[in-house]
């Protein structure tokens, strides 16, 4: 039974560090891996998550074997596509669809898989974010091109930043400033208008939309120590992004 313990721990905590790390709250990770241990017949089921590490601990129901294991998680992204993917292979793990070895195997497939969209095709998402945003935010139609082309720069900065130097508030600090460089110097050239809202729609890309709806959520369902923590995360990028404009335009201005 040891050995079918160690099975189900496993592949609990890794669907839990699929979810944590690309955008799950941390009650929906708690939720999920308490109800899969329970389908595997095991009792006492307790599990504890914050953002960057989730423990886990369950029973024989004749109390014989008792396990606990935790995993720490380092990086963390947005990939909402990979956390539907475990809510399914939980649901058919709950519902005897699936046995242990083959949830091991769908679950490695959703870990193991490549990125869904190309860095190419997430840059130009970026920018024309970039530019709606500028355009909702009171731009002109003049300022779509250069808010695009910002947002664009920043989307790239921010990427490979963050791939070198594995300093996540670093790399959006440097990506709003990049963003916020070009926008002035194509509004100096000509090229837009309203220099405001070029800005605006060079760093919306990078605001934190998710770790801030995921904090208010944690928060609001009780998990007081993930929200917070999720909540100073959201703070420290959006104080990165603003320090990193007020750099280029304190620069440039």
């Amino acid at each position: 039974m040891v050995k079918a313990a160690d099975e189900v721990m496993d592949i609990c905590l890794l669907a839990g560090e699929i979810m944590l790390t690309y955008g799950a709250e941390t009650y929906r990770v708690e939720e999920t891996l308490e109800r899969m241990a329970r389908a595997a017949d095991f009792t006492n089921v307790h599990c504890f998550t914050t953002t960057t590490g989730i423990f886990l601990s369950f029973e024989e129901k004749k109390g014989k074997e008792d396990l606990m294991q935790m995993v720490r998680i380092d990086d963390r992204v947005q990939d909402l596509n990979r956390v539907t993917e475990v809510n399914q292979v939980s649901r058919e793990f709950t519902a005897k669809e699936l046995t242990v070895e083959e949830a091991m195997e769908r679950l490695q497939n959703i870990y193991n898989a490549p990125v869904q969209y190309p860095l190419w095709m997430i840059h130009l998402a970026a920018g024309v974010a970039g530019g709606g945003f500028s355009y909702l935010f009171g731009g002109g139609l003049a300022d779509l091109i250069p808010a695009y082309i910002a947002a664009v720069v920043a989307s790239i900065v921010v990427v490979e930043f963050e791939r070198y130097f594995k300093v996540r508030f670093a790399s959006e600090l440097a990506a709003a400033f990049f963003g916020g460089s070009v926008s002035i110097l194509l509004v100096f050239i000509g090229l837009g208008a309203n220099l405001d809202q070029i800005i605006i729609g060079s760093i919306m890309p990078l605001v934190p939309g998710v770790p801030l709806t995921n904090a208010v959520r944690d928060l609001l369902s009780g998990d007081i120590l993930a929200g917070m923590a999720r909540g100073v995360e959201a703070l420290l990028t959006s104080l990165s992004i603003a320090s990193g404009i007020a750099m280029a335009i304190s620069l440039f201005l």
